[in-house]
């Protein structure tokens, strides 16, 4: 069952405490619990323990885990049932005041207008009340003509400004802004004070430093910002376009050191200047770490002839390529077999734009010669030093042959099992020898690294650890880097993996009773080759049954026709093929289901002694016709924190039916003990699976002697919400309660006095009306009658209750179905007690009935419930004639 949105409940948390929801739940089988932020999963981060328990338990709650929680309770019958329950975190942070002025010019040249506004904001929930002070003077709008007071319309509730027309020299003061949640959850009012003189103004700042600031890695680098202006004093802080300053960083007033810099700090580093008047103030300056990376080179034929190849009497032309840092830095040289080489007609040496990166030059060799033959070095460096230089060595002979590719034979289709380490080859012939790139080439996917493309300066792909996903064709291909800048040559190599069939059920228990008939079945559902050469079935690894599969069919049965005791045990079926073998696992067994235990037993509480009591265990049998009839029940019990089990047998005649409801009565518990009670069903197999739970005498249905309920703990004495009232009564206490919205009403502590102390209460403001009705049903009451033939003078009981009825729009309360007492009106800010003398005649619940006034200022509490044996002795003084006793 989902609650009406009007009716949610809403628990108010000061940020800071812990969080503690408990949800009771009834329910055959025993349901499971599930919390939940929001109706599908579990968001924020719930302690794992807490998520599955009747507890949620949030210790130190932040604001962002206010919102609505959902329990979940669902034991495998009906729809789960829902509650929620509304989260609201209360917090106030401290406000900050920012600080803007206008200067308007008349048309006078003398005179100009000086407005200041002040506008104060502070985080909160609930929202925030401003209120501001110059000095000791509390400033309201309409107090000072020179002073306006308002929140603007589009941030409406958010801030509360405060503009100074035209300065006037009584408005150079201390001015507070005071933020308040009026005490809400006990959370105190924030304040901050601001002066503003004839020198407030907003911040200015320099930067004693180039922009851009060039220099080598491993250099310290300190960046000095300085304030030249701003009242009050602005605060410095320092950022980086790379989100954050690097680790090792320090920060030391307006400097910024930076030791031992590397490429990856490199960036644009900006002061920010604050002091909450005006804008910010920032200054940015970029540093470049230089760098020199990536060399590579290519040769291209003559393009202006379908050869690849390269010839005497044509053009060849080299081209080095290098990423620079700064680009503008990067400087080329050329040597031939170790000499400087300058540009010449024949040798013709250009360089890209230093601003294209990476930069680019290239060396034209016009009418090739034999003379020409030797080792080019392209030499890339920085004008600036401090960085190694690339050298680049190039050679051109008559052996400088473009390259091709070919796949070594027996290396296509490359058969590997899976887990595996793989090696694919490309033979890779020519001179230079390039770079070989690795892709699939049968869709578009990544490579096992997860990038498109995988570099190879050997022709081999390795590949460990392969999968079946793996399987498939991969292209080499050759690059221009490091060889010829001609056409791509290519070749394809097939990987096929090979991995053992996959099956399922991977493991399934079978419960069956003997004499019947037991079929097992596996079925494959993966495998490669899918060509499965057998399988083969086996009981505790002796073979009982072998075969082949048929190309028709993906699974083998194992039928057991009649289950005797030797058939018990662990079966397995292989499914081989030549990668390996999958396995199916059946555990066959006579052993009986667990029982469930009934937690929902009518006054459990069967026997109550001075010293001891007795517990009526009650439960079902689950799926009791699955496996031989249980003959008994092997019963344990023991005294928590103790090791001793005691343990007896609880035979059972005849079948038991699914659904029937079993009982044994425990006795002799000592009060106020709690016990373990461990339940296992016994059947010719033998033990079935056990069942445990906790018998708690606090928790137990109460039989009459003396009753008392203070509402300190849940789930409050087994009190429950009339499911046909209109709304609930609501646990809380003082501490928490919230005054927001009826100040006036409402007891300002448990009947003790103590803020902390819990009671109940009903909540009169919306969407409450007139005449609505909150019940709450006490626990029931057995009484025994002293002769087997029933009661013939019924016993007397005393039921007591303190109450506390205060403010003006007072309803009703009385306990219900008769009613036996009621009372109406405001009763002033103090507990009063109720005393009423019952004589019932069988068990019998007490149901306390509150009624919603005509207005929100009237809330209900009640507290200390009590019941005792006996007429009521000295009944507390009726000063009210509006009493009522029925």
């Amino acid at each position: 069952m989902v609650e009406e949105r009007h009716t949610e409940r809403v628990y108010t948390i000061r940020e800071g405490e812990t969080l503690e929801l408990t949800c009771l739940v009834t329910g055959h089988p025993r349901p499971q619990i599930r919390w939940t932020k929001t109706a599908g999963s579990v968001s924020d981060r719930f302690q794992d323990s807490s998520v599955f328990n009747e507890t949620l338990h949030i210790a130190k709650i932040l604001r962002t885990q206010g919102g609505r929680y959902y329990c979940k309770a669902e034991n495998g019958l009906g729809s789960p049932a829902i509650k929620s329950i509304r989260v609201d975190v209360y917090y106030l942070d401290d406000p900050v005041v920012t600080v803007h002025q206008s200067i308007g010019e008349a048309k006078e040249q003398f005179y100009y207008e000086r407005t200041v506004f002040l506008r104060c904001v502070a985080n909160s929930n609930p929202p925030v009340r401003y209120s501001w002070h110059r000095g000791r003077e509390v400033l309201t709008q309409g107090s000072d003509k020179g002073v306006e007071i308002y929140e603007p319309f589009f941030t409406q509730g958010e801030t509360k400004i405060l503009k100074l027309k035209n300065l006037r020299p009584q408005d150079y003061a201390n001015y507070s802004c005071i933020a308040s949640v009026r005490n809400v959850c006990g959370i105190p009012d924030r304040s901050v004070i601001f002066r503003l003189t004839n020198k407030t103004a907003s911040p200015s700042i320099k930067l004693l430093v180039e922009d851009p600031i060039v220099v080598n890695p491993g250099q310290t680098v300190s960046l000095v910002c300085i304030t030249t202006g701003g009242e009050p004093p602005p605060t410095l802080t320092w950022v980086s376009s790379n989100d954050s300053l690097p680790q090792r960083s320090v920060v030391k007033g307006g400097t910024l050191t930076l030791p031992a810099i590397t490429s990856d700090e490199a960036g644009i580093y900006s002061c920010v200047a604050s002091n909450n008047v005006g804008n910010p103030a920032k200054k940015s300056t970029t540093i470049v770490v230089r760098a020199l990376k990536k060399g590579r080179f290519w040769i291209t034929p003559d393009p202006y002839h379908n050869d690849d190849n390269i010839q005497i009497g044509r053009e060849v032309k080299i081209s080095c390529q290098v990423e620079a840092t700064p680009p503008e830095e990067l400087t080329f040289s050329w040597l031939k077999n170790g000499r400087a080489l300058r540009s010449s007609e024949r040798m013709v040496i250009t360089q890209t734009d230093p601003d294209i990166s990476p930069g680019t030059t290239n060396l034209d060799i016009i009418d090739l010669k034999f003379t020409d033959f030797g080792t080019y070095t392209c030499v890339a460096a920085l004008k600036g030093g401090g960085i190694p230089e690339i050298s680049i060595d190039v050679n051109i002979s008559s052996t400088t042959v473009p390259p091709n590719l070919t796949v070594p034979r027996g290396k296509s289709p490359l058969v590997a099992r899976e887990g595996d380490t793989v090696e694919l080859e490309c033979l890779v012939s020519g001179k230079p020898k390039p770079i070989i790139l690795w892709s699939r080439a049968d869709k578009e996917a990544p490579m096992p690294d997860g990038n498109m493309q995988m570099e190879s300066y050997d022709g081999v792909l390795r590949i460990v650890n392969v999968s079946r996903e793996m399987t498939g064709s991969y292209r080499c291909q050759t690059s221009q880097y490091n060889g010829f800048n001609v056409k791509p040559r290519e070749a394809v190599v097939e990987l096929i993996v090979q991995y053992p069939p996959t099956v399922e059920p991977v493991f399934m228990e079978m419960r069956q009773g003997l004499g019947r008939p037991v079929v097992m079945t596996c079925r494959v559902l993966r495998a490669h080759p899918s060509r499965v050469l057998r399988f083969e079935w086996l009981l505790s690894n002796r073979l009982l049954h072998a075969g082949a599969f048929d190309a028709q069919r993906d699974e083998t049965e194992y039928t057991i026709r009649s289950l005797n005791r030797d058939g018990w045990g662990e079966y397995t079926c292989n499914v081989i093929n030549e990668a390996g073998a999958g396995k199916c696992t059946f555990q066959v067994t006579g052993k009986a289901y667990p029982p469930e235990f009934y937690y929902d037993t009518y006054s459990p509480l069967w026997q109550n002694r001075p010293r001891v009591y007795g517990f009526k265990l009650q439960w079902t049998q689950m799926n009791p016709n699955a496996v031989d009839r249980i003959v008994a029940y092997r019963l344990g019990i023991r005294q928590m924190g103790l090791q001793r089990w005691w343990e007896q047998e609880i035979p059972v005649d005849g079948t038991i039916n699914k659904g029937e409801l079993m009982t044994h009565n425990l006795t002799e518990l000592i009060k106020p003990e709690s016990y373990e009670v461990r339940l296992t069903p016994i059947t010719r197999f033998g033990e079935g699976d056990s069942t445990i739970r906790i018998v708690t005498y606090i928790l137990l249905c109460h039989s009459l002697g003396e009753f008392h309920c203070s509402f300190e703990e849940e789930p409050i004495c087994m009190f429950t919400q009339d499911k046909n009232d209109d709304f609930d009564w609501t646990r809380h206490s003082a501490a928490t309660r919230d005054t927001k919205y009826t100040p006036n009403t409402g007891p300002s502590g448990d009947r003790s006095g103590s803020k902390q102390g819990f009671y109940m209460y009903i909540e009169t403001s919306r969407p409450r009306k007139e005449g609505d009705q909150a019940r709450l049903v006490s626990p029931f009451f057995n009484v025994a009658p002293k002769n087997p033939y029933g009661i013939t003078n019924p016993p007397a009981y005393c039921f007591g209750f303190f109450y506390h009825m205060y403010g003006k729009h007072i309803g009703k309360t009385h306990p219900s179905h008769g009613p036996v007492w009621s009372l109406s009106g405001n009763q002033g800010d103090r507990w009063k007690q109720a005393k009423v003398s019952i004589h019932p005649t069988a068990s019998f619940q007490v149901v306390l009935e509150g009624v919603r006034g005509p207005g929100i200022e009237g809330d209900i509490a009640i507290d200390d419930v009590t019941l005792e044996e006996g007429e009521c002795r000295d009944p507390p003084p009726s000063d009210q004639e509006i009493v009522s006793l029925v």
